[in-house]
């Protein structure tokens, strides 16, 4: 028998609904905000992973899915999608008749990292960004949008961290501070650490190895450093989130490892799953776009962890796949044929509706229509036609009624839709 690929995971019909719930839910909120859903291909050149996550990070060097195709071009399964939405931008000169876009894309991403609980090779991501705005508002706006979504949700205990990465001008001054620190704690470093110092001391902050995160718990904060643009974005950022009751901390320890990130950057954490953990993340890249070959545009985005969503929400919430509104239990080979061409018409009229197509006594039809929580059944046999009429059956109540066979279609959507 030919077995999963390790690390991947089918997702079955019976968790399909919270998926869908979840999607519904995000799709309906992105929509009233003015994102519209762009739909992005799952493999790109893997040169535009290369430029946009940086050659000398983790995700490039071990964890991307990358082979040469039959015409020598190397490509990769996208490990993320702000990249591939940032090339889309660029590609179709969406900038020229409207410098503001905003758009979500849901679907998945690909790292070979190691296979654990919640995680895996291919994950799915919900993925939010927003083009030609600079001002603090959208920074705010993004995080509002995900505090909204995980509260109409349901999902208990979210809060957000928050810090500014500064910009161009002032991130030269605490580089500086930072590898000043770091010079004199070298040998505390990993060997990873010890190369990315040199070219981008930033992600040595990110890294979770817990001799550079003693290394580290001295180095100082950017919010200190920050030049007075920056720090007026963010006090704007910070009294937006306050006037809406947004909970938030100022996390100096948040960072993003690539020079085209700035200043806003944010997680929103919870401890639904046991110890805090990130569900969503996100930040502003005024130079990414400008980084791929496109305009000078700013830019803001987030990405929320679908799987880790769909965990937490699994202990929280009762959501299932629909159960049939009604159940045709019929007797009889006319029966059944004529049985068959209701649950057409019913089905193309929006009632769920199932029966069943062996030949079975009603008594098995009965137990069927129960283990599928069916909440009427229509009992029609060859008596029943004669008789011109069928028996409706209330699952819950266990009453009965008779209803004409003529106009059954019209007389059952109006009694079971309504």
């Amino acid at each position: 028998m030919i077995q999963l690929i390790r690390g991947f995971k089918d997702i079955l019909p019976g968790e399909t609904a919270l998926w869908q719930h979840i999607e519904k839910t995000a799709t309906a909120l992105f929509s009233a905000f003015g994102f519209g859903e762009i739909r992005l291909p799952i493999m790109e050149k893997t040169e535009l992973f290369a430029r946009s996550i940086g050659e000398d990070t983790d995700i490039v060097e071990k964890e991307m899915y990358t082979f040469t195709d039959r015409g020598g071009d190397q490509l990769t399964l996208r490990p993320e999608a702000t990249a591939s939405l940032v090339r889309s931008y660029i590609q179709h000169k969406m900038y020229a008749d409207e410098p503001v876009r905003r758009f979500y894309t849901i679907g998945p991403m690909f790292r070979r990292e190691r296979p654990q609980k919640g995680r895996y090779r291919q994950f799915y991501q919900i993925n939010v960004e927003a083009f030609g705005i600079e001002g603090p508002f959208i920074d705010a706006q993004m995080i509002y949008m995900l505090h909204t979504l995980f509260e109409q949700l349901g999902v208990h205990g979210t809060q957000a961290h928050v810090n500014s990465l500064g910009c161009p001008e002032c991130r030269p001054k605490f580089r500086d501070a930072l590898l000043a620190l770091l010079d004199g704690a070298e040998d505390q470093l990993c060997s990873d650490c010890r190369r990315r110092k040199a070219r981008n001391p930033l992600r040595v902050l990110d890294c979770k190895v817990p001799g550079c995160r003693q290394a580290v718990k001295g180095a100082p904060a950017i919010v200190d450093y920050l030049c007075d643009d920056c720090r007026q974005h963010f006090e704007v950022v910070k009294q937006v989130l306050t006037r809406n009751d947004i909970p938030f901390v100022l996390d100096k320890r948040l960072v993003r490892g690539l020079d085209y990130y700035t200043r806003t950057t944010f997680e929103i954490q919870t401890t639904a799953l046991g110890a805090q953990s990130a569900v969503a993340g996100g930040g502003r890249y005024d130079g990414l776009v400008k980084a791929l070959g496109g305009p000078a545009t700013p830019g803001i985005g987030f990405a929320i962890g679908f799987d880790r969503l769909v965990e937490i929400l699994a202990q929280q919430s009762d959501i299932q796949a629909p159960n049939p509104q009604l159940y045709i239990a019929a007797l009889g080979d006319k029966a059944r044929e004529m049985a068959f061409q209701w649950t057409l018409a019913l089905a193309k009229g929006g009632l769920h509706v199932d029966m069943e197509h062996a030949n079975k006594s009603l008594k098995a039809q009965m137990k069927r229509a129960n283990r599928l929580k069916a909440a009427h059944v229509l009992i029609v046999g060859e008596d029943e036609l004669a008789a011109g009429k069928g028996v409706l059956r209330d699952m819950a109540t266990k009453e009965q009624i008779d209803l004409s066979i003529d106009n059954i279609i019209e007389t059952l959507q109006q009694r079971l839709l309504a």
